[in-house]
């Protein structure tokens, strides 16, 4: 009995420990990328992000998507930086789940899909990621893929500017001159709970 037990515990911290040196190695491999991408060696950041990235490490995913999406190191492939943008972002790395809304929207390495597009965008606009609130509040303004409406569109845009978003003041003095008192009340009620994240 006491043996039984003893070997699964060997079991599970021999398995702990292969977790964290793979982990480790995958880092290691991420790091040796990110070395030869400020060298200007795309191809071996490449070679080693795509060994990173299919172990799962999700800065990989996020670097090897860029490669792609970018032609540095390969040919453009919007199909393959599609893939590994949906895999850093289905982790939950902001500008990852950024990029997927931009992928979506302009329909590279997938089908041009403008309301899958804004569930990204808010996915890292909730994180607090700027430019994706910025891209929200304008595609409510402008009605672009989705129903239009003035009082997310003016939460969003506020949410932006908030956080020092460059152009965010002259879309915002737009969108207020498209509401009513009501209206503006209701934006800023929607403000209050983006910044709590229940928006």
């Amino acid at each position: 009995m006491k043996l039984i037990k003893a070997r699964k515990i060997y079991l599970r911290g021999l398995s702990a420990l292969l977790f964290v040196l793979l982990a480790g190695q995958a880092q290691a491999d991420y790091e040796a990328g990110l070395l030869a991408a400020q060298n200007g060696d795309y191809e071996t950041a490449l070679q080693e992000f795509t060994v990173a990235a299919e172990e799962g490490l999700v800065v990989a995913q996020y670097n090897l998507a860029i490669l792609y999406f970018s032609g540095r190191g390969v040919e453009q492939n919007f199909d393959e930086a599609f893939r590994w943008t949906v895999a850093a972002a289905e982790q939950g790395h902001t500008q990852a789940q950024f990029n997927l809304g931009a992928l979506y929207y302009q329909g590279q390495g997938t089908r041009r899909d403008r309301e899958t597009a804004l569930e990204w965008y808010i996915k890292a606009g909730n994180a607090d990621y700027t430019p994706a609130q910025y891209n929200i509040g304008e595609m409510y303004f402008h009605g672009d893929g989705i129903d239009k409406d003035l009082i997310r569109a003016h939460a969003w845009i506020s949410r932006a500017l908030e956080n020092q978003h460059e152009t965010a003041a002259g879309l915002l003095e737009e969108i207020e001159d498209d509401m009513s008192e009501s209206q503006l009340r209701d934006a800023r009620r929607m403000l209050a709970r983006l910044k709590i994240g229940q928006g």
